[in-house]
């Protein structure tokens, strides 16, 4: 397996610029406004939780009183939350906010450098101090790259410095044998890091990053079940992989990619990935479809979907995209939650400080910037919803292209194209690997190129204001096989959304649990047009089915008229369902091999 995927890593190395240049670049968060059920998600995490958390008390006080408890608080993820929201948004209250969280930061800096709640016996060497530290310094980093602050940047190598300096600190067997292996417990330092490095070109920290830390030879298997050391958490290792990808930008290795793709292999050809885009069970890897209990941990979705964008940046390849929007639209879900499993109940953050909300703030305030990446030759639109980007091709050339569409309540985008003045380039269009039938016209005539599913469409014109792109991608309901637990079951998809049960609106269901839920047999005959559902979003859908109850029975007559919601209900406790007849039933398009493993052959 090692040789397969270094052969792979190989072969991708060969595909990508000797430099380690990005084939994509996605657009700045100023240069685009997302409405829709993304931007939806995006503006009421800023005015319902963001703009109404206790800063001073929760986040900031820890840092600033004595005597120091030494806790985890998660508030440089909160920081670069709110940077990146106040940078989308423009909100006066936002920015407002990133002032005082700087300024309250760079208030607690103690002369050293040293910004945490730790006193000075326990730093670094105790458990998530150099994890809170690593997020400070990260987030005043995106203060600095987002709104020039110098004064951030100044505060953020200070507190890098100190941590360099100090690192020795630590013996040399630090973490081993303990509960939390040390790549756990440093999650994130590397990637912050290399970020300083590339900021600053200062040599240290990119010295610790490969030699202190030996990012280079991290080459960590899949380790499954929560074991001591919990070495197969996912969000670590998720991290650690992103870091790899960044310094593989920097100093392009087959090796550096290895871990990436042994995670990505194990998601799609192993099992390791829910039907919802999430993974994982208590924090860790599985590879059982188990979708009952701790599942899909936010802060593992958020760096699944940070990988995602890395890769897609650095090789372009459309699956990626399909991966983000088929996660997006299910396993992010619209509340601050902890795990959101399949069959059971949900289970919801009860405080506002910690890891899995402050990340899910971050994910939510980085989402605008998947929607759109500029490549050297144009503009490629990754996922659709009503959007606006502004930005400049690679010869300065002015362009605004706007996304009209309900998507994902249809596939049909339209797509207006304003170039300042008449310019060649190529826009390029994701087709999902679920569109498996798909058509578009320009300014009206139709396209009559192949369009294949999984696939970037690009279309290379002279473009000139007023020009008009339409896709349609009809939208049909699909029965998706389980596999693993869930094999003899089925799950309702349309688009890139899942469906699930919420056992509240049929009465006589109301006492069932999950796993008694999963024993009902849909009738697919049945399933029509979608209804509305506004039971995740104003103008959400909802998929009518009728059901037969738990049995043997052979009845014609149903004995349920079902309406199922779409996955981010928090009051769904049921996806996966019985059939009477699987000759209709499909694989999942994403349980497939990613960037076409026959190459490694």
């Amino acid at each position: 397996m090692k040789r397969h995927l270094i052969v792979f890593a190989a072969l991708l190395l060969a595909a990508l610029p000797a430099s380690g240049a990005d084939v994509l670049t996605p657009l700045d968060l100023r240069e685009v406004t997302v409405g829709g059920e993304i931007g939806r998600r995006v503006d009421i995490t800023i005015a319902n939780n963001l703009l109404k958390l206790d800063v001073d008390g929760d986040f900031l006080r820890p840092f600033l009183e004595e005597p120091r408890r030494g806790v985890f608080i998660g508030l440089g993820m909160l920081l670069d939350a709110t940077v990146k929201f106040a940078a989308y948004s423009d909100d006066p209250q936002v920015h407002a906010l990133r002032k005082h969280l700087v300024a309250e930061v760079l208030r607690a800096q103690e002369a050293d450098g040293y910004i945490g709640t730790f006193p000075p016996p326990q730093r670094i060497q105790t458990l998530w101090d150099v994890h809170e530290m690593g997020y400070v310094i990260w987030g005043l980093l995106e203060d600095y790259r987002c709104f020039n602050e110098a004064q951030s940047l100044a505060a953020a190598r200070k507190a890098a410095d100190y941590l360099v300096k100090n690192w020795s600190v630590l013996p040399a067997d630090w973490g081993v044998g303990a509960d939390v292996a040390p790549h756990v417990a440093f999650t994130g330092i590397e990637r912050t890091m290399l970020a300083l490095h590339r900021a600053t070109g200062e040599p240290a920290y990119l010295d610790f990053c490969t030699q202190t830390r030996a990012l280079p030879q991290w080459d960590l298997g899949i380790v499954i079940g929560r074991r001591p050391g919990i070495e197969g958490h996912i969000y670590a290792y998720m991290a650690r992989c992103l870091a790899q990808l960044e310094l593989h930008r920097l100093q392009p290795s087959p090796s550096l990619l290895v871990p990436t793709q042994r995670a990505l292999e194990f998601m799609t050809e192993r099992d390791g990935m829910l039907l919802t885009g999430s993974s994982g069970q208590c924090e860790i890897w599985t590879a059982d479809q188990d979708a009952r209990g701790d599942v899909g941990e936010a802060c593992a979705l958020a760096y699944q979907l940070r990988v995602y964008d890395s890769l897609l940046r650095m090789n372009g390849d459309p699956r990626l995209g399909d991966w983000m929007e088929r996660t997006i639209f299910n396993a992010v879900g619209r509340q601050l939650r902890y795990f959101a499993p399949l069959e059971g109940n949900r289970v919801y953050w009860k405080t506002d400080t910690y890891c899995c909300p402050c990340n899910f703030r971050r994910i939510l305030a980085e989402l605008p910037a998947l929607v759109f990446y500029r490549g050297p030759d144009g503009i490629t639109v990754n996922l659709y919803a009503p959007a606006e980007a502004r930005f400049k091709l690679v010869n300065d050339v002015p362009v605004v292209i706007r996304q009209e569409t309900d998507y994902p309540n249809s596939g049909r985008v339209r797509l207006r194209i304003d170039p300042e003045q008449p310019e060649d380039f190529t826009l390029r269009l994701r087709i999902p690997s679920w569109a498996t039938v798909a058509r578009v016209t320009i300014n009206g005539e139709p396209y009559v190129g192949e369009i294949q599913a999984g696939t970037f469409l690009a279309l290379r014109r002279p473009w000139q204001r007023g020009d008009q792109v339409e896709l349609d991608m009809p939208m049909a309901w699909r029965l998706v096989l389980g596999r693993q637990r869930q094999a003899g079951r089925v799950a309702v998809m349309r688009g890139p959304q899942v469906f699930c049960l919420d056992p509240a609106q049929t009465p006589s269901l109301a006492e069932l649990d999950g796993t008694e839920l999963g024993y009902i047999a849909l009738d697919p005959a049945s399933l029509s047009e979608p209804v509305a559902s506004a039971a995740v979003r104003p103008d959400g859908l909802g998929c009518r089915v009728r059901a037969w109850k738990p049995g043997f029975g052979l009845s014609l007559k149903t004995d349920y008229e079902l309406t199922l919601t779409e996955f981010p209900n928090p009051d769904g406790k049921a996806t996966y369902f019985r059939l009477r007849d699987f000759s209709g039933a499909v694989d999942d398009e994403l349980s497939k091999p990613l960037l076409g493993k026959d190459a490694t052959k």
